[in-house]
């Protein structure tokens, strides 16, 4: 088994004397999909805010790569390779698709945000195209965020983030406002840059046949806490998962 590329240990955070997440760890395996799933108010996101550094926690620690960030200001982790999107949109909606692209592209470019809309480096934009391409918003390049649908909106928060070029993906309930035919192809899409392209890719999702398709890993808690972690068919089979989360979903898809 390969070095985790992350590594979660004994991770504590509390709010006002409310602990949102106790004593979890996770280790994810680089070129995998690990899925972290729950009810609402679980944790899941709290987690990810943690990991990209947008909360402090009260103990444990973040390893990725072998470097430990736990410490580190959230500023430097799209530096490191590590980019994710967000449960409510973080987009610029007053630019177009092309425009926020570029700034998920920025961190590699150098120089000023400014100069590099202007300038439109032929390198980069092949780059951006491809990725907009690839999430299916070529249609809309020109568009300002605010005039996309929820759907798309979130497409576009993917497609920033691929922008980073990351070494790790964040993604926090990226099928939220999907039709069908547009998370099958977000299935292929996660798939692909997995299998095919090493990404590595921790998703949080509540659509259980997304979850069960794509993850080689998926992690559940609850109420802050971690009671089961397996493959898809071992969590989906897990008694504690079923009572907790999955009752539903099993009935329905089992």
């Amino acid at each position: 088994m390969a070095n985790p590329l992350l590594s979660v240990e004994n991770l504590t955070i509390s709010f006002g004397g409310i602990v949102a997440v106790r004593d979890f760890s996770i280790a994810v395996e680089p070129g995998t999909i690990h899925a972290l799933i729950g009810p609402n108010g679980a944790g899941k996101s709290t987690t990810f805010n943690c990991i990209s550094r947008l909360y402090k926690p009260n103990a444990g620690r973040i390893i990725f790569d072998g470097q430990e960030i736990t410490h580190l200001p959230s500023s430097a982790m799209a530096g490191l390779g590590i980019a994710r999107s967000f449960q409510n949109l973080e987009l610029f909606n007053e630019l177009t698709v092309l425009e926020n692209m570029l700034i998920g592209a920025h961190v590699h470019c150098g120089g000023s945000f400014g100069d590099r809309l202007a300038a439109h480096p032929p390198a980069v934009m092949r780059e951006i195209d491809a990725i907009i391409e690839r999430t299916g918003l070529a249609p809309y390049r020109e568009t300002k965020a605010r005039n996309l649908d929820f759907g798309h909106q979130k497409l576009l928060e993917l497609a920033r983030a691929l922008a980073i070029k990351p070494r790790l993906l964040l993604l926090d309930e990226p099928a939220a406002g999907l039709r069908n035919r547009e998370i099958a192809a977000l299935d292929t899409l996660l798939t692909d840059l997995a299998r095919k392209e090493g990404l590595t890719i921790i998703i949080v999702e509540h659509v259980m046949a997304l979850v069960m398709s794509i993850s080689d890993r998926v992690t559940v808690l609850n109420f802050g806490t971690k009671i089961a972690e397996g493959t898809p068919a071992e969590v989906k089979g897990n008694t504690a998962v079923i009572e907790a989360y999955l009752g539903k979903e099993v009935a329905l898809h089992g």
